[in-house]
């Protein structure tokens, strides 16, 4: 039996002496962090929520088995938010809808969540109508006539269930009480109704496609709401990435027999205090990319230059070779070259210990 045929549902309830001191510290936490990083600065902020964003929208659809382009997104993010990031590259359809979810998620977080705002979320999320090659309800409550909605594991013909949705003609009243009372005036801590809003979400299963990362979405939204603030520094998204085998597992547990679900606020305040302890170290490596600017205000340097050192700087996943300096600042290969041995005079970069084809380089240790 799941919670959704359980006879008293929806009446959630959880121990509140259980969560009293983790929501205390996630609270504490919650308001440490936005209070350093409102003290960095305008640029550095928007450099900390450009990152974060980021994170959430690769991580949230990595969650999904999808692997989007990070330059695309990033660049998507920038140019909607009005950042300058140096070149910026064209992004598809499936990154600009997911891109468009997440920022009227969390910059128009005070609006009311309704059903058309759902509809057209969804929509964003599947612009050509399918998901892979099968082609889905968009914008519309699932109706279920290929069979039931469960999530399920597992090779064809060994399938294992982990949970079945209400069915569809449930749907649409389901989501009538969820929204009422996701703007309604629940005396409730505004983080436990983010962990709450998203298990109440998923369990509903509403669409075809795409629960799951409208289900974060709605869960960054109540937590902007907490914060009273559409500046994201954390992401719940790339934390749950992380802990994902975990977050099925609580799930699947927390959907079954009873309305009792303080296991589950108690992992998804667990899950939130690390997404914020993993938010510190990012600002860390933020705050150093800007004192790293201020060290270099002196040196000429080409827009080629700044867009690959920015590159490095967050975290440039191998080696910097002359071909993966041409190939990202879009010049030849001489240019590359002279532009490497430049920043090598100046101190930013030193040449790796293998020479040859294999000559690479790295920012310097000082940087």
């Amino acid at each position: 039996m799941y919670t959704h045929e359980v006879k008293d549902w929806p009446r959630f309830h959880w121990s509140t002496e259980k969560l009293a001191g983790s929501l205390a510290s996630v609270r504490h936490r919650q308001g440490r962090l936005i209070g350093h990083l409102e003290a960095l600065g305008f640029n550095l902020q928007q450099e900390a929520v450009l990152q974060t964003l980021t994170a959430d929208v690769l991580k949230s659809s990595e969650i999904e088995g999808e692997k989007l382009d990070a330059e695309q997104v990033r660049s998507s993010l920038a140019r909607r938010l009005g950042l300058d990031i140096g070149a910026l590259k064209p992004a598809d359809r499936i990154v600009e809808g997911i891109v468009e979810m997440m920022l009227d998620a969390t910059r128009h977080y005070n609006q009311p969540l309704s059903v058309d705002r759902l509809f057209a979320w969804h929509a964003s999320l599947f612009p050509t109508g399918r998901s892979g090659m099968s082609k889905i309800r968009v914008g519309a409550w699932r109706d279920d006539r290929t069979g039931p909605m469960q999530v399920v594991s597992g090779p064809r013909g060994k399938e294992h269930v982990h949970f079945e949705a209400p069915k569809a003609d449930r749907v649409a009243g389901e989501m009538g009480l969820f929204l009422d009372w996701f703007e309604g005036n629940d005396p409730i801590d505004p983080v436990l109704k983010a962990g709450l809003a998203h298990l109440w979400f998923v369990t509903i299963h509403p669409f075809d496609d795409g629960n799951g990362r409208i289900a974060r979405a709605i869960t960054d939204m109540a937590l902007a709401r907490s914060e009273n603030s559409p500046q994201r520094f954390y992401s719940m998204s790339a934390q749950i990435r992380q802990e994902r085998k975990a977050y099925y597992d609580i799930l699947e547990a927390t959907q079954k027999r009873t309305m009792d679900v303080t296991p589950w606020m108690e992992w998804f305040l667990g899950c939130l205090g690390r997404a914020i302890d993993g938010a510190q170290l990012a600002s860390g490596a933020v705050l150093g990319k800007a004192r790293f600017w201020e060290r270099m205000r002196g040196v000429q340097l080409s827009d080629r230059q700044r867009l690959v050192i920015n590159r490095l700087l967050d975290g440039f996943e191998g080696k910097l070779t002359t071909s993966k300096y041409a190939k990202l600042a879009k010049c030849s290969q001489d240019t590359a070259h002279r532009d490497i041995l430049a920043l090598a005079e100046h101190g930013v970069l030193v040449r790796n210990p293998e020479g040859g084809r294999s000559t690479s380089y790295s920012l310097a240790p000082s940087q």
